[in-house]
């Protein structure tokens, strides 16, 4: 099933739009704080988005700007303005399509299947891990901080990764190098301490001093 994340300010349209989707078998999260749309964004995870352009505060241009910032997630634009140069610029800043008010809630509907069979041929829904500013996009296999680009190495991004699917549960250092293990040569416990000491650096670097904590003897936390 592949949720669906309406950021659309006019209650009637989004509410028909919800409905219809949801009876075509997608689960429906709408956004209700059209100042936090990125906060609602990483706690719903969707597999697509669906922007109005006219929104209060910031528009969807902007928002989508955002969501591109550390996501590759779907974004199909709904509008009223739907003249060359709204078309064109909702491309321009991400957009993977456009739907011109009013629209047919069946030409809609279809317009999302097809948007969502070529974004996931495989089956595959995006995946994002955030926490406390970091988002770690798995399919990317990036680092964002508060929207800044953080570089890691393929050992430092499979710690992370590790910590934040565990967040609010102690990693072990074994389970930790076993997970280094899988594609690579030897990881002793030298080398974790290494990987972990200098992706330590970058995260406090970018703002994150305490992001991991150490808990002596037994492994690594994040979210305790």
């Amino acid at each position: 099933m592949y949720r669906v994340m309406i950021v659309e300010d006019d209650e009637v349209i989004a509410s028909q739009v919800g409905k219809h989707l949801a009876a075509w078998d997608m689960e429906v999260f709408r956004v209700r704080d059209f100042r936090n749309v990125m906060g609602e964004f990483l706690a719903c995870k969707p597999g697509l988005v669906l922007m109005d352009i006219g929104l209060p505060f910031y528009n969807g241009y902007h928002w989508c700007q955002e969501i591109r910032k550390v996501s590759k997630v779907p974004i199909l634009f709904l509008s009223s303005a739907a003249d060359n140069m709204n078309i064109v610029m909702a491309m321009n800043m991400g957009g993977d399509d456009f739907v011109a008010k009013p629209f047919s809630l069946e030409v809609l509907t279809a317009k999302v299947q097809a948007v969502l069979r070529r974004a996931y041929d495989f089956g595959v829904s995006p995946e994002l891990l955030e926490h406390e500013g970091a988002v770690l996009d798995i399919d990317a296999a990036a680092l964002q901080v508060n929207g800044d680009r953080v570089d890691l190495t393929r050992n430092e991004y499979r710690i992370l990764r590790t910590l934040m699917e565990n967040k609010g549960r102690v990693v072990s250092r074994e389970l930790l190098m076993n997970r280094l293990w899988e594609t690579d040569c030897y990881v002793d416990d030298n080398t974790l301490t290494v990987n972990v000491t200098r992706l330590r650096r970058k995260l406090e670097g970018a703002g994150l001093p305490d992001f991991i904590v150490t808990k002596k003897g037994i492994g690594y936390l994040i979210g305790g």
